[in-house]
């Protein structure tokens, strides 16, 4: 029975473990909160998130002391938002990581050091990178809670890691497939959060669905532009793992990325919108990430540098719009 350790305590974790739980594992689930670990050993559901989805006792064990959901895990996934990815691990080391495969289920960059969540896991644990995978693709954590068809994609550098892993994420409802493309995978589901956002914006500013296709067909062309300067390879793009995780994220009623773009769109300010929102919407940070980044590189980015504008230089959001659809073909 493979052992594996989930970091987080949200809605993607708690959807991760459902999928997990249909398959032979054991389940080390840290949670920050005290109070929710006593309480899913107690009734076994997460009464933060999800609340519908039953988790088996003999299956899911949860800790809220991180080295004891690390210890004997062979997989160590993380399901925390990128923004505060690096506080749970504080005062650990490389040793805690020996020998372990790391997952990042996170779709998100470390603001203050503008890098992947895998870059970091690299460097700072010396996890090998032929020992670390993503998970990607068009999955919502409230449809698999619904058990609705979904579908993943596990991308490492290495073909065997990736398909090992995406073994353990096959069940009744939920396909996975591996593919040799780490990094093109991990940007280009860092920047769909941030087209997710520009679209909540247009919707919230009363653009309708015609001017949303053309946003949308512009933006994997902004994204190709970006992810091939980065990592130049080949790449099928129509993927599920690219287009149609950029697809679900910018229409769909679950995106918190398109929720809060919408709000913004709407008139709220950035605080307000966090505030009410009580989710993390990984775009917002992802877009100064990529911002400056984009610094190095040159690229043509006329939608997340419109999108940054209204989010960090706090630009008029129907200013901003306005000008980016002259851009737009």
């Amino acid at each position: 029975m493979t052992s594996i350790a989930v970091i987080g305590g949200g809605s993607w974790a708690t959807a991760i473990i459902k999928i997990l739980s249909e398959n032979n594992v054991s389940i080390r689930w840290w949670l920050r909160d005290r109070a929710a670990v006593d309480h899913i050993r107690k009734h076994h559901y997460n009464p933060d998130y999800l609340r519908d989805v039953r988790l088996s006792p003999r299956k899911v064990k949860t800790f809220s002391k991180i080295t004891d959901a690390l210890n004997g895990a062979e997989y160590v996934i993380l399901a925390i938002p990128a923004a505060f990815v690096q506080e749970p691990f504080q005062g650990l080391t490389a040793k805690h990581f020996a020998g372990k495969r790391v997952v990042s289920a996170i779709k998100g960059m470390i603001p203050e050091k503008n890098c992947l969540v895998t870059d970091w896991v690299e460097e700072r644990f010396e996890v090998p990178l032929s020992q670390i995978s993503v998970i990607a693709g068009p999955c919502h954590a409230e449809e698999v809670a619904l058990e609705k068809q979904s579908y993943l994609t596990i991308a490492s550098t290495d073909e065997a890691c990736a398909s090992h892993f995406a073994q353990l994420m096959n069940c009744r409802f939920v396909t996975a497939n591996p593919l040799v493309d780490l990094y093109g995978v991990e940007y280009a589901a860092v920047m769909k959060n941030i087209v997710a956002l520009a679209c909540g914006i247009s919707h919230g500013l009363g653009y309708g669905d015609n001017f949303q296709a053309v946003l949308v067909s512009n933006a994997m062309q902004e994204i190709r532009r970006f992810v091939n300067a980065v990592d130049p390879r080949e790449r099928d793009l129509s993927a599920s793992a690219y287009l149609g995780d950029l697809l679900v994220t910018a229409y769909s009623q679950f995106s918190r990325n398109r929720t809060f773009g919408n709000m913004i769109g709407r008139g709220y300010s950035v605080q307000s919108a966090q505030m009410e929102m009580k989710m993390i919407a990984e775009g917002y940070y992802a877009v100064n990430s990529i911002f400056e980044m984009n610094k190095k590189y040159g690229v043509e980015m006329p939608i997340t540098q419109a999108t940054y504008r209204i989010l960090y230089e706090r630009q008029p959001p129907a200013t901003e719009i306005g000008l980016l659809k002259m851009k737009l073909r």
